[in-house]
């Protein structure tokens, strides 16, 4: 295949470069919800099938169980002007520190500097009282912030959807099972899901677990040219309770299948994994990962993958990439390409096996 660099080795990031016109990405998801294509990869044979997901279902079986991120995304995106200049400011929220404190990365960031007053929606302001990096701020907000991002935020849609959010993305870019709020950024794979789609999976006698890992902005950072053993992911939160890894447990035990919804639940299991040992049983657990897997890996609780066809070159492309081999993914990719899927968030799904 044609790619965007010379490939030197599979431990470089050129090596998982490839080209995407922009008519391929995705702007609306498909309506309605689990109308979306599926392309199902088979490791063992090498082959690819093309399905819809609302077939998803059928690949299961009795015994089996399938993991998800019930994250929920926080409406965290805000547009201002600074309050001295008149200057338009984005910022996007992305985690309480305290009770008025505020972490944000704003755009543009170069002319913003400590003590700045940014005017907010509905006569709201937040103070910048520290630049922690290029872009990322520690702001001074009002008290109840999290109502008011409620109220007043708009969704985080990806920078490459290329438009603001509007009211339709509130549901589109939110899982039918989101329940913990944290993220900003939606576990795409899991967007495909609807709660028909649940009620044949426990017709077949499919195992739910859920987890959560809050999804950040750090998802769409590129990562840089050149060895990938140097790169760091930003840290993400995650929670795996007693009931979840005794569902995993009890069917990795009886030789069914775990099926992970997506790149966030995939580390999660595999950094659960990791505390436990192997395959060990999992335990419950919760705090900080920073979890980078790429190739090669061997994966130590995952069995099948639900995810969308990502970025190039980027962290979660690796992830799919350690799971079912470089070479097999990108010839998946230039296969989507001729079928014309639709790419990234919005886009549609793939199942691994």
């Amino acid at each position: 295949m044609k790619a965007k660099y010379p490939a030197r080795s599979e431990n470089e990031l050129e090596a998982f470069e490839f080209e995407l016109p922009e008519s391929f990405i995705a702007e609306r998801p498909a309506s309605p919800r689990g109308s979306s294509r599926l392309m199902v990869l088979d490791r063992a044979a090498l082959s690819a099938e093309h399905s819809l997901f609302e077939s998803f279902p059928f690949f299961l079986e009795e015994g089996d169980c399938l993991v998800v991120n019930e994250t929920r995304v926080r409406p965290c995106r805000i547009y201002g002007t600074k309050a001295e200049t008149g200057g338009e400011v984005e910022l996007l929220f992305v985690r309480k520190i305290e009770e008025l404190q505020w972490e944000a990365l704003a755009k543009p960031a170069r002319r913003l500097r400590e003590g700045t007053i940014i005017l907010l929606s509905g006569g709201a302001s937040a103070k910048i009282t520290e630049r922690t990096s290029g872009v990322s701020f520690v702001l001074e907000v009002p008290e109840a912030f999290e109502e008011y991002l409620e109220k007043w935020g708009e969704m985080p849609i990806p920078p490459y959807i290329g438009r603001r959010a509007d009211h339709d993305d509130k549901e589109d870019y939110q899982t039918v099972y989101a329940r913990v709020i944290g993220s900003s950024a939606a576990p795409t794979a899991g967007l495909h899901f609807t709660k028909e789609i649940f009620r044949k999976l426990e017709a077949r006698g499919v195992g739910i677990a859920r987890l959560t890992l809050h999804v950040g902005p750090g998802t769409f950072r590129p990562l840089a040219p050149g060895k990938l053993s140097s790169q760091k992911l930003d840290p993400e939160y995650y929670e795996v309770t007693a009931d979840a890894c005794r569902i995993i447990n009890r069917v990795r035990g009886r030789g069914g299948r775990v099926f992970a919804v997506g790149t966030s639940t995939a580390r999660v299991l595999e950094t659960v994994a990791s505390l436990a040992n192997g395959r060990a049983p999992l335990v419950p657990s919760k705090g900080w990962t920073e979890k980078f897997i790429y190739p090669p890996y061997e994966f130590k609780t995952v069995d099948a993958l639900v995810t969308n066809f990502h970025l190039p070159g980027s962290s979660v492309l690796l992830l799919v990439c350690a799971f079912a081999g470089r070479e097999f993914i990108l010839k998946a990719y230039e296969e989507a390409k001729k079928e014309q899927y639709r790419f990234y968030s919005y886009g549609d799904g793939m199942l691994i096996l």
